[in-house]
């Protein structure tokens, strides 16, 4: 007696990444276009004029169109690969890479002059600086404690130690700075000797 012979089913090849990653961004694309389209349709209801409208009546339920919500890209913040068997202590890699990014921008040092026009001046670089780089308010403050040097950063570690500056605000830095820095009388000749040259 002979058996049949069995036969193994062939399973067809399974697609290689490139065309499953093609085949993703095909259908994304083709979502955001009907994502896109139904918001013109919206956008074109609600700009028609109701005319004729029919009041409804008691036993009627008006029909509910619900909200289109907006799609926001989700901002993955970066996060560094370690080697195996290295750990990584984030908060400290966070403020690295805050650190290279602020010293990118060359922003400029303080060293503690006693001019409040100098002061005011570095406060000024330094906020346009911070705001571009679009911070939090702690963020800030570390990335200008970064740019006191000297007097300054003196200055900075007495204030370290009255206070937890790891929750500061930025405009608590900027008050505690210029009550250090905004010297009123030297500030006030200044001004009367600016005056008394026109």
């Amino acid at each position: 007696m002979v058996r049949p012979r069995q036969t193994m089913p062939i399973n067809p090849p399974e697609p290689d990444l490139a065309t499953v990653v093609a085949n993703l961004q095909w259908q994304l694309l083709e979502q955001q276009q009907e994502t896109d389209r139904l918001r013109e349709q919206l956008a074109q209801m609600n700009q028609r004029p109701q005319v004729n409208e029919v009041p409804p009546q008691v036993h009627q339920v008006p029909p509910v169109v619900p909200p289109v919500p907006e799609v926001q890209p989700e901002v993955q913040p970066e996060v560094p690969i370690a080697p195996a068997g290295v750990q990584i202590n984030p908060p400290l890699v966070r403020e690295d890479l805050l650190y290279e990014r602020f010293r990118r921008m060359k922003a400029p040092e303080f060293e503690g002059p006693t001019d409040p026009i100098a002061a005011d001046n570095w406060l000024i670089d330094i906020q346009v600086i911070l705001d571009f780089m679009r911070l939090t308010e702690q963020e800030k403050v570390l990335c200008a404690s970064f740019a006191l040097k000297k007097d300054a950063r003196h200055w900075w570690m007495t204030v370290q130690m009255r206070r937890d500056v790891t929750l500061m605000s930025w405009q608590d830095f900027v008050t505690e700075f210029r009550t250090m820095y905004y010297n009123r009388e030297v500030l006030a000749a200044q001004q009367d000797e600016f005056t008394n040259l026109k």
